[in-house]
């Protein structure tokens, strides 16, 4: 098997690997449920201009019914032209592109041809299609996808669609060559240490970085180290960056919040102050994840938000169903009031009508 990650631009590898704020990208619709692409450049934009490290698009919020209705390329494609033009213009940090794939072996490889194609550096695999396979399968599958591009590894939680994927899972995963990070969303302390251990005992530590998807504990993710063991070896690793549908909304005031835990954590300065941000960010979060109806209204919890920016004009999802929860616009009427330290609407107001022209 060739190796495809040697190949990406050593700007795009190293910032991966020293950890980057990468929002999981939503879809923007208009009323007709029709893709709206101005506002979905204008999402693209504001991402790049809040200091996004990078942007994953074709991920759970950019709705996986994309796939259904004819929609993954022309997102994936518009996406990654709006980036390229757009970082061009501001002579920003490197973007590392991520493309979402989902579905069986033959679907994943097809998928992972498209982004490759678009320009995208490393695709994301969700293996909720491959629900009851073997750890036998999934390795063959997930090894046939890494033959076509880097690989990012996803633990999905259950709530939303995830397979529960054991520590040996994770050694094996951790041993394909081409995997270069994994995102855990287990929404699980147990099963996240699972993915660490795992990574640790194929001895994967120096290639394979670490990046949150627990939108439920994102501070503690990034601030404390995780001690496993190897043997008789004491092996300690970190979370180095976010790949968050939370960092989809309030994405200025995430991409700060990243760069001060780096800072306390390479000084060594990693105080209360500091960690009792995590309950607030994750307050913040059961609101727009809507964890009171077991994240029913997660997507249109974030575009909510949005919405209220004026970076969104509703709340249209690929599904009619798929609604705010009874009390959630209440509850992210809550938090805004009690953590206006978080919000970025004045970023997002000063630079609207760019992002959107």
């Amino acid at each position: 098997m060739s190796l495809a990650w040697p190949d990406l631009p050593a700007a795009v590898l190293a910032a991966l690997r020293q950890g980057a704020v990468i929002p999981a990208h939503p879809l923007a619709l208009d009323a007709n449920r029709r893709f709206d692409e101005r506002r979905q450049k204008a999402l693209t934009r504001y991402y790049i201009d809040a200091g996004s490290g990078g942007l994953a698009v074709g991920v759970h919020s950019t709705q996986f019914a994309i796939r259904e209705v004819g929609l993954y390329e022309p997102v994936l494609r518009l996406a990654a032209e709006t980036a390229r033009e757009w970082a061009a213009k501001s002579a920003g940090k490197p973007l590392v592109l991520i493309g979402g794939l989902s579905g069986k072996t033959a679907q994943a490889k097809s998928e992972a041809q498209i982004a490759r194609g678009l320009g995208y550096h490393a695709v994301m695999l969700s293996l909720a299609p491959m629900k009851g396979a073997s750890i036998d399968e999934l390795i063959a599958h997930c090894s046939a996808v890494a033959d076509e591009m880097p690989l990012v590894g996803f633990y999905l939680q259950t709530a939303v669609g995830g397979i529960a994927l054991p520590m040996a899972f994770w050694r094996r995963f951790a041993e394909i060559p081409n995997v270069v990070a994994i995102k855990m969303a287990p929404f699980n302390r147990y099963r996240t240490l699972d993915v660490i251990r795992g990574v640790a005992a194929a001895g994967a530590e120096d290639r394979v970085t670490l990046y949150t998807g627990n939108d439920d504990h994102i501070v503690l993710d990034l601030a404390v180290p995780f001690d496993v063991q190897r043997g008789a070896e004491t092996v300690r690793m970190r979370i180095k960056g976010g790949l968050l549908g939370h960092w989809s909304v309030w994405t200025k005031s995430a991409v700060e919040l990243h760069a001060r835990i780096q800072a306390a954590v390479g000084s060594n300065t990693v105080d209360a102050e500091l960690l009792a941000l995590d309950a607030k960010v994750t307050d913040a979060n059961s609101a727009f994840f809507d964890v009171a109806h077991d994240f029913a209204g997660c997507i249109p919890g974030c575009h909510e938000v949005l919405r209220r920016q004026g970076l969104l004009e509703g709340l249209w999802t690929l599904d009619p169903n798929e609604k705010l929860s009874p009390g959630q616009l209440e509850e992210i009427d809550r938090v805004y009031a009690a953590y206006p330290e978080f919000a970025d609407d004045a970023f997002v107001k000063a630079n609207l009508d760019r992002w959107l022209s």
